[in-house]
Protein backbone atom coordinates (compact mmCIF):
# COMPACT_ATOMS: atom_id res chain seq x y z
CA UNK A 1 0.00 0.00 0.00
CA UNK A 2 1.57 3.26 -1.04
CA UNK A 3 2.29 5.64 1.93
CA UNK A 4 0.41 8.82 1.45
CA UNK A 5 2.64 12.03 0.93
CA UNK A 6 3.59 13.86 4.07
CA UNK A 7 2.29 17.54 4.31
CA UNK A 8 4.36 20.59 5.66
CA UNK A 9 6.89 23.09 5.28
CA UNK A 10 9.60 22.16 2.55
CA UNK A 11 13.05 22.07 3.64
CA UNK A 12 14.05 25.82 2.80
CA UNK A 13 11.33 27.05 5.29
CA UNK A 14 12.09 25.25 8.06
CA UNK A 15 15.94 26.13 7.58
CA UNK A 16 14.82 29.61 6.95
CA UNK A 17 13.21 29.54 10.31
CA UNK A 18 16.08 27.86 12.11
CA UNK A 19 18.19 30.66 11.03
CA UNK A 20 15.83 33.00 12.16
CA UNK A 21 16.18 31.35 15.75
CA UNK A 22 19.68 31.82 16.09
CA UNK A 23 19.96 35.35 14.25
CA UNK A 24 17.36 36.64 17.02
CA UNK A 25 19.56 34.23 19.60
CA UNK A 26 22.78 36.17 18.62
CA UNK A 27 21.08 39.50 18.83
CA UNK A 28 19.59 38.61 22.03
CA UNK A 29 23.41 37.76 23.22
CA UNK A 30 24.95 41.00 21.47
CA UNK A 31 22.05 42.84 23.68
CA UNK A 32 23.11 41.44 27.15
CA UNK A 33 26.62 41.77 26.33
CA UNK A 34 25.78 45.53 26.11
CA UNK A 35 23.83 45.63 28.26
CA UNK A 36 26.14 44.51 31.50
CA UNK A 37 28.99 46.63 30.20
CA UNK A 38 31.18 43.80 27.36
CA UNK A 39 32.72 45.97 24.94
CA UNK A 40 31.47 44.14 22.35
CA UNK A 41 33.87 45.70 19.43
CA UNK A 42 36.58 45.18 21.41
CA UNK A 43 35.98 41.51 22.48
CA UNK A 44 35.93 40.59 18.65
CA UNK A 45 38.70 42.02 17.96
CA UNK A 46 40.41 40.00 20.55
CA UNK A 47 38.46 36.65 19.01
CA UNK A 48 39.75 37.77 15.43
CA UNK A 49 42.85 38.32 16.60
CA UNK A 50 43.43 34.96 18.26
CA UNK A 51 43.70 33.64 15.02
CA UNK A 52 47.23 35.36 14.39
CA UNK A 53 51.01 35.17 16.38
CA UNK A 54 51.50 37.99 17.89
CA UNK A 55 52.18 41.37 16.10
CA UNK A 56 56.15 40.89 14.89
CA UNK A 57 58.72 43.27 16.53
CA UNK A 58 61.41 42.41 13.79
CA UNK A 59 62.38 42.75 10.30
CA UNK A 60 62.09 39.20 9.80
CA UNK A 61 59.50 38.23 12.22
CA UNK A 62 56.98 40.96 10.03
CA UNK A 63 57.93 38.47 6.89
CA UNK A 64 56.71 35.58 8.73
CA UNK A 65 53.64 36.99 9.62
CA UNK A 66 52.84 37.97 6.00
CA UNK A 67 53.31 34.85 5.20
CA UNK A 68 50.78 33.07 8.44
CA UNK A 69 48.38 35.75 6.66
CA UNK A 70 48.63 34.34 3.20
CA UNK A 71 47.61 30.89 4.27
CA UNK A 72 45.22 31.32 6.62
CA UNK A 73 43.02 33.44 4.33
CA UNK A 74 43.86 30.49 1.89
CA UNK A 75 42.87 27.77 4.00
CA UNK A 76 39.85 30.13 5.35
CA UNK A 77 38.45 30.28 1.76
CA UNK A 78 39.15 26.49 0.94
CA UNK A 79 37.21 25.74 3.88
CA UNK A 80 33.75 27.84 3.64
CA UNK A 81 33.94 27.14 -0.09
CA UNK A 82 34.11 23.00 1.23
CA UNK A 83 31.30 23.70 3.95
CA UNK A 84 29.30 25.80 1.79
CA UNK A 85 29.33 23.25 -0.65
CA UNK A 86 28.28 20.06 2.04
CA UNK A 87 25.60 22.71 3.47
CA UNK A 88 24.18 23.18 -0.08
CA UNK A 89 24.40 19.33 -1.03
CA UNK A 90 22.22 18.34 2.30
CA UNK A 91 19.89 20.69 1.62
CA UNK A 92 19.66 20.57 -2.14
CA UNK A 93 19.64 16.67 -2.30
CA UNK A 94 17.64 15.97 1.07
CA UNK A 95 15.37 13.13 0.46
CA UNK A 96 11.57 14.10 -0.10
CA UNK A 97 8.07 12.66 0.19
CA UNK A 98 7.39 10.46 -2.61
CA UNK A 99 11.37 10.07 -3.58
CA UNK A 100 11.68 6.34 -4.10
CA UNK A 101 14.14 5.96 -6.06
CA UNK A 102 17.71 6.42 -6.58
CA UNK A 103 18.30 9.83 -8.83
CA UNK A 104 20.55 9.34 -11.97
CA UNK A 105 24.01 8.25 -10.72
CA UNK A 106 27.44 9.91 -12.22
CA UNK A 107 30.14 8.22 -12.92
CA UNK A 108 33.15 10.20 -13.43
CA UNK A 109 33.18 13.25 -14.14
CA UNK A 110 36.42 14.99 -16.14
CA UNK A 111 35.47 18.55 -15.60
CA UNK A 112 35.45 17.99 -11.81
CA UNK A 113 38.44 15.82 -11.42
CA UNK A 114 40.41 18.62 -13.64
CA UNK A 115 39.64 21.08 -11.39
CA UNK A 116 40.40 19.23 -7.90
CA UNK A 117 43.68 18.09 -9.28
CA UNK A 118 45.03 21.33 -10.98
CA UNK A 119 43.82 23.74 -8.34
CA UNK A 120 45.24 22.03 -5.30
CA UNK A 121 48.42 21.57 -7.61
CA UNK A 122 48.67 25.11 -8.53
CA UNK A 123 47.84 26.36 -4.74
CA UNK A 124 50.78 23.84 -3.28
CA UNK A 125 53.19 25.30 -6.02
CA UNK A 126 52.16 29.25 -4.90
CA UNK A 127 52.71 28.20 -1.63
CA UNK A 128 56.11 26.44 -2.38
CA UNK A 129 57.20 29.63 -3.65
CA UNK A 130 56.52 32.02 -1.20
CA UNK A 131 57.37 29.77 2.06
CA UNK A 132 60.82 29.35 0.01
CA UNK A 133 61.19 33.22 -0.53
CA UNK A 134 60.31 33.86 3.06
CA UNK A 135 63.02 31.35 4.41
CA UNK A 136 65.47 32.63 2.16
CA UNK A 137 65.40 36.13 4.08
CA UNK A 138 64.72 34.85 7.37
CA UNK A 139 67.62 32.60 7.31
CA UNK A 140 70.08 35.13 5.65
CA UNK A 141 73.46 35.89 7.71
CA UNK A 142 75.44 38.77 6.21
CA UNK A 143 79.78 38.31 6.32
CA UNK A 144 79.40 41.74 8.45
CA UNK A 145 76.49 42.25 11.19
CA UNK A 146 76.18 45.64 12.67
CA UNK A 147 75.91 43.31 16.20
CA UNK A 148 77.07 40.36 17.13
CA UNK A 149 75.58 38.64 20.91
CA UNK A 150 76.25 35.00 21.82
CA UNK A 151 73.02 33.08 23.82
CA UNK A 152 74.68 30.51 25.77
CA UNK A 153 72.01 27.97 27.15
CA UNK A 154 72.42 26.26 29.97
CA UNK A 155 70.48 24.19 32.72
CA UNK A 156 68.91 26.00 33.67
CA UNK A 157 69.86 29.47 32.36
CA UNK A 158 70.54 31.91 29.76
CA UNK A 159 73.71 34.29 29.29
CA UNK A 160 74.37 36.29 27.05
CA UNK A 161 78.08 37.05 25.76
CA UNK A 162 78.59 40.29 23.54
CA UNK A 163 81.52 40.12 20.76
CA UNK A 164 83.58 42.48 19.27
CA UNK A 165 83.53 42.53 15.61
CA UNK A 166 86.03 39.07 15.02
CA UNK A 167 82.62 37.15 16.57
CA UNK A 168 85.09 35.81 18.86
CA UNK A 169 86.22 38.32 21.53
CA UNK A 170 83.92 38.54 24.21
CA UNK A 171 83.40 42.46 25.67
CA UNK A 172 80.84 41.51 27.85
CA UNK A 173 79.39 39.08 29.50
CA UNK A 174 75.59 39.03 31.02
CA UNK A 175 74.83 35.71 33.38
CA UNK A 176 71.49 37.49 34.23
CA UNK A 177 68.78 36.58 32.10
CA UNK A 178 65.77 38.74 33.58
CA UNK A 179 65.56 42.05 35.05
CA UNK A 180 66.43 45.79 34.46
CA UNK A 181 69.92 44.57 34.94
CA UNK A 182 69.75 41.33 32.98
CA UNK A 183 68.34 40.07 29.82
CA UNK A 184 69.64 40.57 26.24
CA UNK A 185 70.02 44.36 25.53
CA UNK A 186 69.99 45.11 21.54
CA UNK A 187 69.80 47.72 19.10
CA UNK A 188 66.81 49.14 17.05
CA UNK A 189 67.37 49.28 13.40
CA UNK A 190 70.80 47.15 13.47
CA UNK A 191 71.53 43.86 12.02
CA UNK A 192 71.88 42.22 14.96
CA UNK A 193 73.67 37.98 14.36
CA UNK A 194 73.42 36.13 17.15
CA UNK A 195 75.23 32.99 18.09
CA UNK A 196 73.31 29.86 19.96
CA UNK A 197 75.33 27.43 22.00
CA UNK A 198 74.72 24.77 24.47
CA UNK A 199 76.40 24.13 27.59
CA UNK A 200 74.60 20.53 27.91
CA UNK A 201 71.33 19.21 26.36
CA UNK A 202 69.46 20.57 23.54
CA UNK A 203 67.19 23.97 24.13
CA UNK A 204 65.54 26.10 21.83
CA UNK A 205 65.48 29.79 21.56
CA UNK A 206 62.37 31.39 21.46
CA UNK A 207 60.78 34.74 21.11
CA UNK A 208 56.92 35.03 20.45
CA UNK A 209 57.15 38.66 19.29
CA UNK A 210 59.81 37.32 16.92
CA UNK A 211 58.34 34.63 15.57
CA UNK A 212 61.52 32.54 15.19
CA UNK A 213 62.51 29.51 17.51
CA UNK A 214 65.82 27.94 16.51
CA UNK A 215 66.95 24.70 18.43
CA UNK A 216 70.24 25.47 20.39
CA UNK A 217 72.68 21.91 19.84
CA UNK A 218 75.48 20.92 22.00
CA UNK A 219 78.86 20.70 19.93
CA UNK A 220 77.05 23.12 17.14
CA UNK A 221 76.52 26.87 16.85
CA UNK A 222 73.94 27.93 14.89
CA UNK A 223 73.42 31.29 13.94
CA UNK A 224 70.62 34.26 12.68
CA UNK A 225 70.52 37.47 12.45
CA UNK A 226 67.01 39.90 13.15
CA UNK A 227 66.64 43.62 12.92
CA UNK A 228 64.17 44.71 15.54
CA UNK A 229 62.06 47.49 14.36
CA UNK A 230 62.57 51.22 15.64
CA UNK A 231 58.97 51.55 16.41
CA UNK A 232 59.65 49.34 18.82
CA UNK A 233 62.09 50.95 21.04
CA UNK A 234 62.03 50.72 24.75
CA UNK A 235 60.21 47.75 24.87
CA UNK A 236 60.87 44.64 26.84
CA UNK A 237 60.16 40.97 25.01
CA UNK A 238 59.52 38.00 27.06
CA UNK A 239 61.66 34.60 25.61
CA UNK A 240 62.06 31.17 26.74
CA UNK A 241 63.49 27.84 26.22
CA UNK A 242 60.91 25.76 23.53
CA UNK A 243 62.52 22.32 24.40
CA UNK A 244 62.01 20.22 27.02
CA UNK A 245 65.83 20.14 28.97
CA UNK A 246 65.32 18.90 31.85
CA UNK A 247 63.43 19.26 35.67
CA UNK A 248 63.85 22.96 35.66
CA UNK A 249 62.72 23.65 31.96
CA UNK A 250 60.39 25.96 33.06
CA UNK A 251 62.25 28.51 34.58
CA UNK A 252 64.70 29.30 31.65
CA UNK A 253 63.04 32.45 30.64
CA UNK A 254 64.57 35.52 29.23
CA UNK A 255 63.89 38.88 28.72
CA UNK A 256 65.03 41.26 25.22
CA UNK A 257 65.72 44.85 25.87
CA UNK A 258 65.33 47.39 22.94
CA UNK A 259 67.33 50.70 22.95
CA UNK A 260 68.57 52.94 20.39
CA UNK A 261 71.67 52.74 18.84
CA UNK A 262 73.25 55.50 21.08
CA UNK A 263 71.83 55.02 24.13
CA UNK A 264 72.76 50.48 22.89
CA UNK A 265 76.46 52.33 22.13
CA UNK A 266 76.67 53.85 25.66
CA UNK A 267 75.52 50.91 27.95
CA UNK A 268 77.85 48.49 26.47
CA UNK A 269 80.79 50.98 26.83
CA UNK A 270 79.19 51.32 30.34
CA UNK A 271 79.12 47.86 30.72
CA UNK A 272 82.93 47.38 29.97
CA UNK A 273 84.26 49.75 31.96
CA UNK A 274 82.29 47.89 34.83
CA UNK A 275 83.89 44.67 34.09
CA UNK A 276 87.21 46.52 33.50
CA UNK A 277 87.26 47.77 36.66
CA UNK A 278 85.86 44.64 38.33
CA UNK A 279 88.38 41.96 40.52
CA UNK A 280 88.42 38.70 38.75
CA UNK A 281 86.94 35.58 41.07
CA UNK A 282 89.99 33.33 41.86
CA UNK A 283 89.60 29.56 40.25
CA UNK A 284 88.06 26.88 42.65
CA UNK A 285 90.41 25.29 45.01
CA UNK A 286 92.98 28.81 45.31
CA UNK A 287 92.52 31.71 48.10
CA UNK A 288 89.06 34.01 47.27
CA UNK A 289 90.06 37.31 46.25
CA UNK A 290 94.19 36.83 46.15
CA UNK A 291 96.02 39.99 44.69
CA UNK A 292 93.42 41.81 44.90
CA UNK A 293 93.58 45.49 46.48
CA UNK A 294 92.27 46.13 49.42
CA UNK A 295 88.38 46.55 50.48
CA UNK A 296 86.33 49.72 50.32
CA UNK A 297 83.91 48.80 53.08
CA UNK A 298 80.65 49.19 50.53
CA UNK A 299 77.90 47.46 50.46
CA UNK A 300 78.62 45.71 47.73
CA UNK A 301 79.88 42.62 45.96
CA UNK A 302 83.59 42.00 46.23
CA UNK A 303 86.42 39.85 45.43
CA UNK A 304 88.52 41.24 47.64
CA UNK A 305 90.24 39.58 50.78
CA UNK A 306 88.14 39.47 53.81
CA UNK A 307 89.30 41.81 56.55
CA UNK A 308 87.91 43.37 59.76
CA UNK A 309 86.49 41.48 62.97
CA UNK A 310 83.69 40.14 61.25
CA UNK A 311 83.08 36.31 60.53
CA UNK A 312 83.58 34.42 57.50
CA UNK A 313 80.60 32.59 56.32
CA UNK A 314 81.49 29.59 53.79
CA UNK A 315 78.62 28.72 50.95
CA UNK A 316 79.17 26.72 47.91
CA UNK A 317 77.22 25.93 44.87
CA UNK A 318 76.30 22.30 43.14
CA UNK A 319 74.02 21.25 40.78
CA UNK A 320 72.35 24.17 40.76
CA UNK A 321 71.80 24.54 44.76
CA UNK A 322 72.91 25.25 47.85
CA UNK A 323 74.75 23.14 49.83
CA UNK A 324 74.48 25.32 52.60
CA UNK A 325 70.84 26.30 53.34
CA UNK A 326 71.11 27.57 56.80
CA UNK A 327 73.71 30.32 57.72
CA UNK A 328 74.39 32.26 60.99
CA UNK A 329 75.56 35.59 61.48
CA UNK A 330 76.02 38.51 64.29
CA UNK A 331 73.64 41.34 64.55
CA UNK A 332 74.98 44.68 63.56
CA UNK A 333 78.63 43.59 62.88
CA UNK A 334 79.85 43.37 59.24
CA UNK A 335 80.56 39.99 57.81
CA UNK A 336 82.03 37.97 54.75
CA UNK A 337 80.55 35.13 52.37
CA UNK A 338 83.11 33.02 50.42
CA UNK A 339 80.85 31.68 47.97
CA UNK A 340 82.21 28.52 46.30
CA UNK A 341 80.41 28.24 43.09
CA UNK A 342 81.58 24.68 41.87
CA UNK A 343 78.99 24.64 38.49
CA UNK A 344 81.39 24.46 35.71
CA UNK A 345 80.58 27.38 33.59
CA UNK A 346 77.41 28.10 34.87
CA UNK A 347 76.84 31.44 37.03
CA UNK A 348 75.79 31.34 40.33
CA UNK A 349 75.93 34.73 43.29
CA UNK A 350 74.30 35.39 46.40
CA UNK A 351 71.84 38.07 47.32
CA UNK A 352 70.37 38.51 50.74
CA UNK A 353 66.73 39.60 50.93
CA UNK A 354 64.40 40.21 53.50
CA UNK A 355 62.13 38.13 55.19
CA UNK A 356 61.87 35.88 52.58
CA UNK A 357 63.82 35.07 48.67
CA UNK A 358 60.72 37.63 47.07
CA UNK A 359 61.44 40.11 49.90
CA UNK A 360 63.35 43.66 49.68
CA UNK A 361 67.16 42.53 48.31
CA UNK A 362 69.27 44.23 50.57
CA UNK A 363 72.47 42.84 49.25
CA UNK A 364 73.62 41.72 46.02
CA UNK A 365 76.43 39.58 45.33
CA UNK A 366 78.49 39.60 41.78
CA UNK A 367 77.46 36.60 39.56
CA UNK A 368 80.59 34.68 38.39
CA UNK A 369 80.32 31.45 36.41
CA UNK A 370 82.21 28.51 38.08
CA UNK A 371 84.58 26.69 38.73
CA UNK A 372 85.44 29.76 40.82
CA UNK A 373 85.65 31.39 44.38
CA UNK A 374 84.84 35.09 45.49
CA UNK A 375 84.35 36.93 48.63
CA UNK A 376 81.89 39.27 49.23
CA UNK A 377 82.19 41.89 51.96
CA UNK A 378 78.18 41.80 53.98
CA UNK A 379 76.91 44.83 55.86
CA UNK A 380 76.01 44.68 58.91
CA UNK A 381 72.19 43.39 59.31
CA UNK A 382 70.04 43.97 62.19
CA UNK A 383 68.37 40.61 63.72
CA UNK A 384 66.15 38.94 61.99
CA UNK A 385 65.53 36.16 59.74
CA UNK A 386 66.72 36.60 56.41
CA UNK A 387 66.77 34.54 52.81
CA UNK A 388 70.16 34.20 50.60
CA UNK A 389 69.36 33.68 47.22
CA UNK A 390 71.03 32.95 43.50
CA UNK A 391 69.66 35.93 41.48
CA UNK A 392 70.17 33.81 38.44
CA UNK A 393 68.22 30.92 39.68
CA UNK A 394 65.28 32.31 42.23
CA UNK A 395 64.97 28.54 42.71
CA UNK A 396 68.46 28.24 45.03
CA UNK A 397 67.48 29.49 48.59
CA UNK A 398 68.75 29.28 51.79
CA UNK A 399 68.09 31.12 55.30
CA UNK A 400 70.61 33.55 56.88
CA UNK A 401 69.83 33.42 60.64
CA UNK A 402 71.44 37.22 62.33
CA UNK A 403 71.12 37.30 66.35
Amino acid sequence: MARSPRTGRSPFARFGIRALVVGLILIVAVGAAIATGVDAALTGQSFVSSFFPPVAVTDQGERIRDLYGIVFFIAVAIFFLVEGLIIWTVVRYKRRPGDDELPVQTHGNVIAETVWTVVPTIIVAFLFIISWQTLNVVDTVSATPETRIRAVAGQFQWSFDYLADDGKTVLYQQFLPTGEDGGMTVPTGRTIKLDLTSLDVIHAFYVPQFLFKRDVVPGRTNSFEFNVKDSDVGQTFRGQCAELCGAGHRIMLFEVHALTPADFDAWLQARIAEKAAAPTPAPSGEPAGSGQPAGSGQPAASGRPATGAGPTLMVSAMNVAFEQTALTAPADTPFKIEFDNKDASVPHNVAIHEGSSTGPELFKGEVFPGAAKKTYDVPALPAGTYAFVCTVHPNMTGTLTVN
